[in-house]
């Protein structure tokens, strides 16, 4: 299937589809037709789009076209900032997706250039004329109330008759009055030619829509990230941004917003702490010396058994186990910026540099490690994400557990494309109603893709005339538009019950490291008793909002 063509219905599943419900949930966002405001709708407390207006209404992009555009230009634009994770899901998929969709509009925008050249430049002072009234109507019709829309209806019906009476009384002779005819007639004939375009590319456009939220897994060829030759900069170029950014997809690196949590696995709802003294077993002997990782790696290898269990009862999915350089950034920063240097290679932290951090950045300013053990369930639309540090300042050794969970990709993005209706009165029985169907593509949708096509090939003024769409900052494709998991029950279930068996192998871990080092684990064992004890009833808060 060419980019551009139409789609001929679904295509072989690809391996690993059924994990990727947000990830197809969010490049269908580049195929939808709906208007660009709705995505106002998907914004949450932490994040919020922002929707520029524009000057003239009748370049106004509808979602896909902004949506594709900004995700593109934020993620592979050269020079671009650094990108939040999303955890769960696929970036890169999102973005050919995007790109896609936009090879798809720049094929109907080349053939409804060709059309506004043919019959409309060559009759400029009738296509002005239009493209007057259409702007009118186009303002009349924006106001909510059915007197607004009747007006606008009218006012191009009278246009019409007008045209119709010129036609027939022509105030001009010979050339000029052939020409003023064709002025009205020619831009009436390029609607018509532009609908069919316009139609046939809507169904495209819609297939793909619904094929990604039906699970028939619509393929997004983008052959432009294929370099075909030595020369080819533009697709190398590409296609090493396509690399980039599956490599800071990758990275180990995260970002602590203060209530906002860490961005990309939302914000913590849970915290446990176990802080006792550090005394010996035998006090004629002395603690064996042991460092914050020598804990840290015990506690690696026992969450590594946490899908086993003595029971046949299904249990635990494989986790993710990691470990996370977490960088504090303010609340309200509208930008990231990632760890360098010689300990950074393709935005991983090095291991012996996660060492150093774990040992000595405990107290103070600076970077603090965390150990993550992350599930992703519920085909990618729930983050449960438990995180581990162990810490010691003088004879106290602290080990504290937190969750954090990130709820699925709004239900906007999870429609499925409804065609057209509208409710008449039954000719002999007017007291009923019957449903019939509209087009796709209405008489002022194709007068507006018409009119943004020539234009398309220059994006800044098209935006400066028709408005675009500014993405939530710090971006990331996955928690930028997430709601809370707790309005579902389940999923709200399966973040509250991962709390228990993650904070008794982590104890458990700990103990057996301190016994193995001459340490007096009484103290430790109560009050990992009481911490087990208080973990079997929890309950989401607020963690990172202190009432001081």
């Amino acid at each position: 299937m060419s980019v551009g063509t139409e789609w001929d219905g679904p295509q072989v599943p690809i391996s690993g589809d059924e994990s990727q419900a947000a990830t197809f949930a969010l490049a269908s966002a580049a195929y939808r037709d709906s208007p660009v405001d709705e995505i106002k709708k998907a914004d949450n407390d932490w994040h919020e789009s922002a929707v520029s207006a524009g000057r003239i209404a009748l370049f106004r992009p509808n979602l896909g076209e902004a949506f594709s555009r900004a995700v593109v230009d934020r993620m592979l634009g050269s020079g671009r900032k650094p990108l939040i994770q999303s955890f769960g899901m696929d970036p890169q998929v999102v973005v050919e997706h995007c790109l896609a969709a936009n090879n798809i509009r720049r094929t109907r925008d080349n053939r409804l250039s060709a059309v506004m050249v043919l019959c409309g430049l060559v009759f400029l002072p009738g296509l002005l004329i239009w493209l007057l009234v259409f702007q009118i109507r186009t303002t009349v019709a924006k106001r909510d109330n059915n007197r607004a829309g009747a007006l606008a209806t009218t006012l191009l019906v009278a246009v019409g008759a007008l045209a119709a009476i010129f036609l027939v009384r022509m105030p001009f002779t010979g050339f000029w009055a052939w020409y003023a005819r064709a002025a009205v007639v020619a831009p009436v004939l390029g609607w018509f030619w532009a609908k069919q375009i316009c139609e046939k590319t809507a169904q495209d456009l819609r297939a793909r829509w619904d094929g990604l939220l039906s699970g028939s897994s619509v393929g997004a060829k983008v052959p432009e990230t294929v370099p075909s030759g030595p020369g080819e900069t533009a697709a190398e170029q590409l296609r090493q941004s396509l690399a980039k950014l599956s490599a800071e997809q990758r990275s180990n690196s995260v970002f602590y917003a203060g209530p906002k949590g860490i961005l990309g696995m939302g914000t913590r709802w849970g915290a446990w702490q176990l802080a006792e003294d550090l005394l010996p077993a035998d006090p004629a002997r002395e603690i064996h010396p042991f460092r914050s990782w020598d804990v840290i790696r015990s506690v690696h290898d026992q969450l590594r058994m946490l899908e086993r269990g003595p029971l046949n009862t299904g249990g635990f999915p494989k986790p993710s186990i990691r470990h996370w350089i977490v960088t504090p950034i303010g609340e309200n920063a509208k930008a990231v910026s990632r760890p360098d240097g010689t300990d950074v290679d393709a935005y991983q932290v090095k291991t012996h540099a996660i060492q150093d951090i774990c040992n000595k950045q405990q107290f103070g300013s600076g970077d603090r490690h965390y150990l993550g053990v992350q599930w992703t369930l519920w085909d990618g639309q729930l983050i449960i994400t438990m995180l581990i540090t162990v810490t010691v300042l003088h004879q106290t050794l602290r080990i504290e557990v937190t969750g954090h969970a990130l709820g699925p990709v709004h239900p906007l993005f999870t429609s499925k494309p409804e065609a057209p209706t509208k409710q008449v009165a039954k000719s002999l029985k007017p007291w009923e109603n019957r449903t019939i169907k509209l087009p796709l593509i209405g008489t002022d949708e194709v007068v507006r893709l018409t009119a943004r096509a020539p234009l398309t090939w220059y994006p800044p003024l098209l935006n400066w005339l028709g408005g675009s769409l500014g993405l939530p900052e710090p971006f990331g494709l996955r928690h930028a538009w997430a709601d809370q998991p707790w309005r579902h029950r389940f999923m709200a279930d399966d973040a509250l019950r991962a709390a228990t068996p993650v904070l008794r192998v982590v104890h458990s871990a700990a103990i057996k490291v301190l016994e193995e080092n001459g340490v007096d684990t009484e103290k430790f064992g109560n009050r990992s008793s009481f911490l087990s004890t208080a973990v079997q009833d929890p309950s989401p808060r607020k963690a990172d909002l202190y009432d001081a």
